[in-house]
């Protein structure tokens, strides 16, 4: 499962699908409702006073799967469906439960409308880059690299991956490979938290990317990998196809393929 970021009023917050639902970070929650600086401390001292005050448990109401973290790596998160968000924001005084009731209530329907109808999901994606201020070019590469992607975790899948950890380490054997970097080290280099790391590349580090990534499913294909150890082969062989498209390139243009540039900065300097 892959860790998906909505906005309300600015402010991210995890989610992904679970049981065809969405499911949402309770601390992310916390952290848009009341402005916390720690809303992991605030959520602990909620529950508690909820217990004494009315002996609800509020843990009754989650459960935990593993969303990604600042630091790129998947752990254990409490988080709700849309149905007991709704308990959860009762028991938080803030002016802003409302207008989230309803932004809440929202993303729900989209989600029912995009089992009925995957395109929407798509275009919702492109209009939501579009609106950030992404260039028509840049998102069609990134809707690609997405296709791509997808379509390598989906062989993953089909061939004896079973747990999130190993799919980051594959995904960091492809990185290595391709980049000379691990996906938590090109988010230092980017200045990056909790984004997206694809979101913040340029268009050259996007093909790259995918070259990588493309590159890792034929080969899995082909020599019909199975396991974690042929599938880790297999990532290293696909990341070293695009790793040495990458060096000759930048051996003959005489600029480095990775930078740190990102669009926050990138957007900050056109406002300027």
């Amino acid at each position: 499962m892959e860790t998906k970021l909505a906005v309300f009023n600015g402010k991210e917050i995890r989610k992904l699908i679970h049981a065809d639902e969405w499911w949402f970070s309770v601390v992310d929650i916390i952290e848009v409702l009341t402005d916390s600086k720690k809303p992991r401390d605030y959520w602990y001292r909620l529950k508690k006073r909820e217990r004494e005050s009315s002996e609800i448990d509020l843990s009754t109401f989650c459960r935990q799967l593993k969303l990604r973290s600042s630091d790129g790596k998947f752990y254990n998160t409490d988080v709700v469906n849309t149905e007991n968000a709704f308990r959860i924001i009762q028991s938080i005084p803030s002016p802003k439960a409302e207008p989230f009731k309803r932004w809440l209530a929202k993303v729900g329907y989209e989600r029912i409308q995009e089992i009925e109808d995957p395109e929407l999901a798509t275009r919702r994606t492109r209009a939501l880059y579009k609106a950030k201020g992404y260039s028509d070019d840049w998102i069609e590469k990134r809707m690609r690299g997405i296709a791509i992607r997808e379509q390598l975790t989906n062989e993953w899948d089909n061939r004896g991956l079973e747990e999130q950890r190993e799919y980051s380490i594959l995904t960091a054997e492809i990185s290595r490979a391709t980049f000379g970097i691990t996906p938590s080290e090109y988010k230092k280099k980017k200045k990056l938290k909790r984004e997206n790391l694809r979101d913040h590349m340029n268009d050259l580090e996007l093909i790259f990317s995918m070259l990588g990534e493309a590159s890792t499913t034929e080969i899995t294909k082909n020599r019909d990998a199975q396991g974690f150890k042929d599938l880790r082969q297999a990532s290293r062989d696909g990341g070293n196809i695009a790793g040495n498209a990458r060096k000759e390139l930048e051996e003959k243009s005489g600029q480095n393929i990775v930078t740190e540039e990102n669009f926050l900065s990138e957007q900050k300097k056109i406002k300027e």
